[in-house]
């Protein structure tokens, strides 16, 4: 086992979604150890080695991950922190457990960017996913407020396959 506990430090409101908070939480021991394993798996946006932080999509919101702190954002209420907090403390002792069988990453993940999804996008602005461009789509995808797969264009035409894999990969 990794860590014994993550304790609820304080939550604050959350500027990103009005009405929700993000949970700060304290781990009982420094995190630099399990970091590159837990930059391994599926998730993950983000991840910088020399600052020792990790950034997850979660729906909603993302967890970050520092060597003493963890925030998660957008989130209901304390119960449900206090919830996150005791399964993220489960997958991070899971994670530990399978360390053998990973491959932990040493180099920095940066996310993706807006115009690096744009720029993937068909460009087309047909509307067809509820926004007025697909520069306002690609914004969307980042906050998580927009599927991939309400690109119309991106599922209906065969010479956008190669694009679509692309984002699907840079979104994973």
């Amino acid at each position: 086992m990794y860590l014994e506990s993550i304790a609820l430090t304080h939550t604050t409101p959350c500027l990103a979604e009005p009405g929700k908070i993000i949970v700060t939480g304290k781990p009982c021991r420094p995190l630099n150890e399990v970091l590159p394993y837990l930059a391994s798996l599926p998730n993950v946006i983000a991840y910088n080695p020399m600052t020792k932080s990790l950034t997850l999509r979660r729906k909603p919101g993302f967890i970050t991950l520092f060597s003493e702190r963890i925030s998660i954002t957008q989130v209901k209420d304390v119960q449900e922190g206090l919830d996150l907090l005791e399964a993220l403390r489960e997958a991070i002792n899971a994670t530990w457990e399978q360390r053998h069988a990973l491959k932990p990453v040493t180099v920095r993940r940066a996310p993706p960017r807006l115009l690096d999804v744009y720029a993937i996008l068909p460009q087309t602005n047909c509307k067809q996913c509820g926004e007025a461009t697909c520069m306002a789509f690609a914004g969307n995808l980042l906050l998580q407020k927009r599927e991939l797969k309400e690109c119309k264009p991106l599922y209906q035409h065969e010479s956008f396959a190669a694009r679509r894999l692309t984002l699907e990969a840079m979104l994973a």
